[in-house]
C-alpha cells in the first residue's frame, strides 16, 4: 500500500511535520510505502512547508516583535533567490503574553526588517504567509520599516526605487475578508488579539483613513480586495503598495509540491486538521487535498483532533472522518503535546487493520 500524507498543523498543539510523522511510522512499520507532505495554507507551519517543497534553507535572524523587542525569527530561502516569509515570525500572536497584547500599539514592523534582511541576502521573489498575526496596524509598521531601511529620512516612492522595487510579493492566504467594515481586519480578527470594542471602533478608523490617504496619493484603492483585511491588514499593505497578488496558500503549495504527480499511483491520501466542521468544506487545507484527490482518482481519509458535522464531511467525498480524541477526553487534554502524539498512533494502528484501509 503507498499513503501519502498531507496534514496541516492541528492548531496549538502539533506541528503538520509532527503529526504525519506519528502516522508515518506506524504505517512504515506495517509494511506501506509512506509519502509524507507537511502542508500549511499560509498560517501556522507555513515556512517549513513551503520551504521544504522548494528545496529552500532556513535562514536565521534578529527582527523586532510587535512589540518592538528583539525576537529570533528566520525566513526560508531558494538558490534561485525566492524568499518564504511568514508574517508570524515577526509579529506573531504567540510572541507576545496574553496580558501584554495591545493592538493599538502592535507594529508591523518586524515584518518589514524581516523582508529587507531577504531582499539584502539577493531574494526578489516573494512568498509570504499572512496567519497568525498578532497585530491589526494595516501594515503601517511594515511599510515605516521599509522607508527606514531602504530609503531612511524620504519617502516609501524613494524606498520603491531601490532594489526594493525589483522584488515580486505573492500572498499564500486564505482569508479573503476586505480591510474596513464589518467584515475588515478590525472588526473580525482584533478582538481575539486583545483589542476592546472601544479599539476595534479605532482600530477601523484608522485603517480606513489610512486606505483613503493611500488611495488619493496612487490613484486606486486596495483596501476592499479579498485579503486586505488578512493579517491585521498586512495583505493591504502588501496589495496597495507593493504589487502583491493573492493566492490560495493551499492550493499554491499542494501545486508546489507536485502533489498531483506523487499521489496518483497512490492507495489512499490522508489529510488532517486539529478540529474539523463545516468550515472544513469553505475552502480549508483538507477540502483542497479532497479536490485533488477526486481529481486523480484517489481516496482521500480525513483525521482530526475532533470531527464535527461527520456526514456532511463524508458527503463530501472523504472516504472517512476521523477523530483521535478517545470519547470523554476533554479538549485541554487532547491538546498536549505527548497526548495527541499518543492519540494519533493508536488511531493509526487501529486503522490499519480497519475495513478503512483495505477495501
Amino acid at each position: 500500500m503507498k499513503y501519502i500524507l498531507a496534514t496541516d498543523s492541528f492548531k496549538g498543539s502539533l506541528s503538520s511535520t509532527e503529526v504525519e510523522a506519528e502516522i508515518a511510522e506506524v504505517l512504515t512499520e506495517k509494511g506501506a510505502d509512506v509519502v509524507s507532505l507537511p502542508m500549511s495554507d499560509g498560517g501556522d507551519g507555513m515556512l517549513e512547508a513551503f520551504t521544504k517543497a522548494l528545496g529552500g534553507t532556513i535562514e536565521p535572524v534578529y527582527v523586532h516583535n510587535q512589540m518592538m523587542r528583539r525576537v529570533d525569527a528566520a525566513f526560508g530561502m531558494t538558490a534561485d533567490g525566492t524568499a518564504i516569509v511568514e508574517v508570524a515570525q515577526a509579529c506573531g500572536l504567540e510572541l507576545v503574553k496574553e496580558d501584554e497584547r495591545n493592538p493599538m500599539r502592535a507594529t508591523t514592523y518586524g515584518v518589514g526588517e524581516l523582508l529587507s534582511r531577504a531582499v539584502k541576502r539577493g531574494c526578489r521573489n516573494f512568498i509570504i504567509g499572512l496567519g497568525g498575526s498578532g497585530t491589526s496596524d494595516a501594515g503601517i509598521g511594515m511599510l515605516r520599516a521599509l522607508v527606514d531601511i531602504f530609503a531612511k529620512g524620504k519617502t516609501f516612492d524613494d524606498a520603491m526605487k531601490t532594489e526594493l522595487g525589483e522584488c515580486r510579493f505573492t500572498l499564500a492566504c486564505d482569508v479573503d475578508n476586505p480591510l474596513c467594515g464589518e467584515n475588515g481586519a478590525a472588526c473580525v480578527f482584533a478582538p481575539q488579539k486583545g483589542a476592546t470594542p472601544q479599539m476595534v471602533e479605532q482600530l477601523d478608523r484608522r485603517a480606513k483613513l489610512f486606505a483613503e490617504k493611500s488611495a488619493l496619493h496612487y490613484g486606486y484603492d486596495r483596501s476592499c480586495c479579498p485579503g486586505a483585511g488578512a493579517a491585521g491588514g498586512l495583505g493591504y499593505a502588501f496589495m496597495q503598495y507593493l504589487g502583491a497578488e493573492m493566492r490560495s496558500g493551499a492550493d499554491m503549495l499542494l501545486s508546489l509540491c507536485r502533489f498531483d504527480d506523487v499521489a496518483k499511483d497512490a492507495d489512499m491520501i490522508i489529510t488532517g486538521e486539529g478540529h474539523a466542521d463545516r468550515q472544513t468544506l469553505m475552502g480549508k487545507l483538507p477540502q483542497k487535498v479532497l479536490q485533488r484527490g477526486l481529481q486523480i482518482g484517489v481516496p482521500v481519509g480525513l483525521v482530526a483532533g475532533r470531527v464535527d458535522a461527520k456526514e456532511q464531511l463524508l458527503e463530501a467525498g472523504f472516504r472517512f472522518a476521523e477523530s483521535v480524541t478517545p470519547d470523554g477526553m476533554s479538549t485541554a487534554e487532547a491538546m498536549k503535546k505527548e497526548v495527541a502524539q499518543a492519540n494519533l498512533r493508536r488511531w493509526a494502528v487501529f486503522h490499519h487493520h480497519h475495513e478503512l484501509f483495505n477495501d
